[in-house]
């Protein structure tokens, strides 16, 4: 059963390459969804798939290259709506 993951990444997320890191990472996961920046300086993050496939698409984002920039996470999961084709970024 496929699922939605929403995620808001807050830290300084902006400006330091994390969107092109997180489209980069996302290659690795059959994952679909894309990643934008907020104007209050989050970085959001919608990705559908597997369960399985979504949380470790998290935890490589969470350990990743960009970890040291990320502060705090907020994530809600959700039913896939199936509105995306590709990750990418942006909407």
């Amino acid at each position: 059963m496929k699922k939605r993951l929403h995620a808001s990444f807050r830290g300084r997320v902006q400006g330091v390459g994390f969107r092109f890191t997180t489209e980069r990472i996302a290659r690795h996961f059959k994952v679909t969804g894309c990643v934008r920046n907020l104007p209050n300086g989050k970085v959001e993050l919608v990705a559908e798939g597997e369960e399985q496939a979504l949380v470790d698409f998290l935890k490589a984002l969470r350990e990743g290259p960009m970890s040291h920039y990320i502060e705090d996470i907020e994530i809600e999961w959700s039913e896939a709506l199936g509105n995306f084709t590709e990750f990418g970024i942006g909407y």
